[in-house]
């Protein structure tokens, strides 16, 4: 079997496969020719059903409530149908038997009955609020799609609605529980929608929900979600799966129970009552296996799974000890997550050792209440009929929720997705402080990522780290078992860098923050100066009043909060400084300059006038050099205001600003080289000469003994000619062009010249 799937790329659903058609109140879809076939009594035997199964677990359930909520869901979705042309009650049976075979409590059921009559039927909140009470309609409303706002792109609106399901989930979990038992039917029953709708939900399910059903530690929700999504997705693959698999069943089952036979002997040699059994790997696992190892089925060995169940905690180590001492472990795929519970609360003792044949057998040993917790996650959880819950467990389990809304409660939707997709990480490590606190972080973080786990005061001051004592670059990656201590100054800020470095979203959140608060007064800053310029342009020759009485009646005039909001708009280049500068005027009754348009002014004021916006540094957050001309000090430049990322600097003869000055020469700034030497810019040249033994040796020593650092390089040669591209730091023009001149007295250069980016994009949006 070969394995060759695509890249996905998580697309936004639209809708899911249990979209209702209204056969009363609007079009049939997808030209489905139906009859509506709306049974009560045949609906109401169902219902029985599956509530006397919920009877025998959850005898004190206020059944009444429970029949009110099917006659107010039948009759508001009667005469709906799903694409396939059965009856939209259908799905609300099936997503109700779903939960209750989770043992939900009431609430749950009652919701599931009502998930959909807010969004799809006209019922409204307030409806089900009087009747069904507070809690039910919360949990009607976290599962109700947004409605009624327009929204840029299917993008942003599928983030929003994930950001308002994650803020009901802050508040009750159950909302994401039973949004997990409606994909799940939704998944069963795709095969009634077109193919493209059938592939965008299929890879939103397993790039979002199928994670997040690992994160709240529902393994068996997951798997299915994940088989269900590969099945959707690559068909071919997924049967040939299953009929390898299943053709398998016999020789898997034979050679487990000749591993299980010695070891269930020497337990209860040992007085450990435990249950062995097989544990059959879901298709998605088994496919991904195949696809990373690039392996067909018939090598892939570690299929074979075993799970020992016992009472108590102390008999996992016992069982551990039997299992040793009858196989040969392979010592370094153990892993104790009993002692070091992962994030989503799973435990459980994982070892592989050689088996009968020489075959590696993945041995599993956990308590019973474990494995429950394990296969259910959070709605193990759920002990409604002892009256209580396990909030602690829960509250642990879905603190990542709350922090991660509050860490992005002011990120763009964009932004929101990303660090959700970031913070469903499947792979942890464990590294502790050196007063031995545990934290858990996603695989591959790094000695930042631990700071901000541990305060977000010690990341943003992070100057180093340790590791067991020895010092570290803060860019190193933490594994299990580290000991990390991290070291601080009060002078030390994150970098723009360490956003490259950083793997959780807390860190990531954080270090955004900090500069988003930075561009914020910079931006505010800015804005204040364009304004002043465009009055001393306007009207050259007045005394001016105070600028914030009249920038405050402007601002809410304009709709902004304040003068400090308007001030940032026009930092960033979303506001008119001289719109502004003109309404300023209009009020205080100065006459305004018009005899020279600011364009006409600004050009040959970039190449003599002193005034203007200083360039302290690459390090000025609002201060963005062009990567399209590469401007370096002794360069003529000119600003450009760009919208939400402050000004970018071009060389005055860069074809790009020059075209942008002409559609909008409001936006061009004067600009001024007030550089500190020890400063350094990136510049490109290209050196063509004839190839020899030793010719890029000299050329690379030529720019070292220049006092200069080279970024990268590319070289290429064709026969006996060779190009060389390199990216160096300079300090000015002068210290380029000294460069220059010691490359091309090298035996052998053509030409040795400053050229501009290839390709490079104009930041002048």
């Amino acid at each position: 079997m070969t394995i060759d799937l695509k890249s996905q790329n998580p697309v936004h659903s639209e809708k899911d496969a249990g979209e209702p058609l209204n056969l009363f109140n609007s079009p049939v879809k997808d030209n489905v020719a139906v009859t509506p076939t709306y049974d009560k009594a045949y609906y109401g035997r169902l219902f029985d059903d599956i509530v006397d199964q919920y009877r025998m677990d959850s005898p004190n359930a206020d059944f009444t409530a429970l029949r009110d909520a099917f006659e107010f869901s039948f009759a508001s979705h009667t005469g709906q149908l799903r694409q396939s042309g059965l009856p939209y009650f259908d799905h609300i049976i099936e997503v109700v038997r779903i939960l209750a075979e989770q043992r939900m409590d009431q609430t749950t059921l009652i919701a599931a009955l009502l998930h959909d009559v807010i969004e799809d039927t006209g019922r409204t909140y307030e409806e089900v609020r009087s009747k069904f009470g507070e809690d039910v309609a919360l949990l009607v409303d976290g599962l109700t799609k947004i409605s009624g706002i327009e929204f840029g792109s299917l993008e942003i609106k599928q983030a929003e609605n994930y950001r308002k399901m994650l803020l009901s989930m802050a508040k009750d979990i159950r909302v994401i529980i039973i949004k997990f038992a409606d994909r799940m039917h939704n998944m069963r029953t795709i095969e009634s929608l077109p193919p493209k709708k059938q592939e965008r939900i299929a890879i939103e399910t397993r790039d979002v929900y199928a994670p997040l059903a690992h994160r709240f530690g529902m393994a068996r929700i997951r798997w299915e979600l994940e088989d269900l999504a590969l099945k959707t997705l690559d068909s071919a693959n997924y049967w040939e799966l299953s009929k390898l698999v299943l053709d398998k069943r016999e020789e898997r089952e034979s050679y487990i129970e000749d591993v299980a036979k010695p070891l269930r002997e020497k337990l209860i040699e040992n007085d450990v009552q435990a249950q062995i059994a097989g544990r059959p790997k879901h298709f998605f696992s088994i496919y991904n296996k195949m696809k990373r190892r690039n392996k067909p089925f018939s090598e892939i060995y570690d299929l074979l799974a075993i799970r020992i169940l016992v009472d108590q905690k102390v008999d996992c180590y016992k069982a551990l000890g039997v299992v040793h001492s009858t196989y040969t472990p392979v010592t370094e795929r153990f892993k104790d997550y009993i002692a070091v519970p992962k994030i989503n609360g799973y435990q459980s003792i994982h070892t592989t050792v050689i088996g009968p044949d020489g075959r590696m057998v993945e041995i599993q040993i956990r308590t019973r209440e474990m494995h429950q917790i394990a296969e259910e996650g959070i709605a193990a959880h759920w002990l409604y009929k002892e009256g209580r819950l396990h909030m602690d467990q829960l509250d642990r389990q879905i603190g990542w929720i709350r922090q991660l809304i509050d860490r992005q409660k002011d990120a763009d939707p964009g932004e929101f997705l990303e660090d959700l997709k970031i913070d469903l990480f499947q792979d942890e490590v464990f590294v502790f402080t050196p007063k031995g606190d545990l934290f858990s972080l996603p695989k591959g973080s790094t000695a930042i990522d631990f700071a901000f786990a541990v305060h977000s005061e010690v990341g943003l001051h992070c100057i180093g780290a340790k590791v067991a004592g020895r010092l570290i670059p803060l860019h190193t990656e933490l594994h299990s078992g580290d000991m990390v201590e991290i070291l601080t100054s009060d002078q030390q800020t994150p970098s723009t860098h360490w956003l490259d470095m950083v793997k959780t979203t807390k860190a990531k959140s954080h270090i955004k923050r900090f500069f988003r608060n930075i561009e914020m007064e910079q931006s505010v800053t800015l804005g204040r100066n364009l304004v002043e310029q465009s009055l001393r342009e306007l009207a050259p020759r007045q005394t001016l009043p105070d600028l914030k009485p009249e920038l405050e009646k402007i601002a809410r005039e304009m709709s902004f909060e304040g003068d400090t909001m308007l001030l940032s708009s026009i930092g960033r280049g979303l506001t008119s400084a001289q719109s502004v500068a003109q309404k300023f005027l209009a009020r205080t009754a100065i006459k305004e300059k018009t005899e020279t348009g600011f364009f006409k002014r600004l050009i040959p004021k970039t190449k003599t006038d002193t005034r203007g916006i200083s360039i302290s540094g690459v390090d000025n957050l609002l201060i963005h050099f062009a990567k399209c001309c590469n401007p370096i000090p002794g360069d003529s430049i000119v600003g450009y205001v760009t919208r939400g990322r402050g000004i970018h600097i071009h060389r005055n003869d860069c074809s790009n600003i020059k075209e942008a000055l002409t559609k909008d020469p409001d936006r061009g700034v004067a600009a001024l080289w007030e550089i500190d030497s020890s400063k350094t810019f990136t510049v490109q040249i290209r050196i063509v000469g004839y190839d020899r033994k030793n010719f890029l040796n000299d050329i690379t020593q030529k720019i070292s003994s220049a006092d200069t650092n080279i970024v990268s390089a590319d070289v290429r040669t064709r026969g006996h000619e060779t190009v060389n591209v390199f990216l160096i730091q300079v300090r000015n023009i002068s210290h380029l062009n000294l460069i220059l001149d010691k490359i091309r007295k090298i035996n052998g250069v053509i030409s040795a010249d400053r050229v501009d980016a290839t390709g490079a994009k104009a930041l002048t949006d």
